[in-house]
């Protein structure tokens, strides 16, 4: 998987790519980065990417042009080109996964008060965003998106089967008509017992009989309560 980024900062990108999992899945060759800085894509003397909105309004918007030059350079043959925006579709675990089948995503990092209507239209293939929140560009997006894809292709992670019980990933659980997508169970370690706040408070039993049935069962059935109580409308 080649992971293209677009952005006016691509230093925001120089340790992100060299450390932990990430590090590792680009040593392996699982993974690959293809950093641009848009203002190579210019033509003016200033490197512009921006300008005044028509119809005026605050802010500048980031001119199709040099997305435009970009993009015809870096797309593959198969690859998704990606637009982050506060408006744009809810980022979650099923598109992730939907993503890592692709040999190339292209991460459009916008900045400013968005990008021109037109790349988003005629350009990219989807608008995305990860959460209802409104930050200063597409950079931590960008990152957002690599790591949750990368989590998807055999090999980044050890243990395939710690996928398969995180949050969001598809679960057969109480009620299977209901059950798939939960939130995940929660996780206990060592010590047994510790003192918090003045009371001890203690691992789950159910956890410490080696059962692994009913560990299983117990997994299930937090999993259903946590995504009860906090994401109802996952169990839509």
């Amino acid at each position: 998987m080649k992971f293209s980024i677009i952005t006016i900062f691509p230093s925001i990108f120089d340790s992100f790519k060299k450390e932990a999992l990430i590090a590792r899945a680009v040593k392996k060759r699982l993974i690959m980065f293809d950093i641009r800085n848009l203002r190579d894509y210019t033509s003016d003397a200033h490197k512009t990417v921006d300008g005044r909105p028509y119809g005026g309004g605050v802010g500048m918007v980031m001119l199709v042009e040099p997305i435009k030059k970009a993009i015809t350079a870096l797309r593959g043959k198969k690859s998704r080109v990606i637009v982050f925006s506060a408006k744009g579709k809810k980022f979650n675990q099923a598109i992730a996964r939907q993503w890592s089948k692709y040999d190339q995503l292209i991460l459009i990092c916008g900045r400013y008060e968005g990008i021109d209507e037109r790349v988003i239209k005629h350009i990219a293939d989807e608008e995305i965003s990860i959460g209802d929140y409104v930050l200063f560009g597409g950079e931590v997006p960008a990152m957002v998106v690599v790591e949750a894809v990368s989590r998807m292709i055999p090999g980044t992670v050890g243990k395939q089967k710690s996928i398969e019980d995180e949050s969001f990933s598809e679960l057969k659980g109480i009620d299977k008509a209901e059950a798939s997508g939960l939130l995940e169970y929660p996780h206990y370690t060592r010590p047994e017992k510790i003192v918090i706040s003045g009371k001890n408070r203690k691992v789950p039993k159910v956890l410490l009989t080696g059962d692994h049935k009913k560990i299983e069962s117990w997994r299930r059935k937090q999993s259903y309560s946590l995504t009860k109580k906090r994401r109802p409308d996952l169990l839509k």
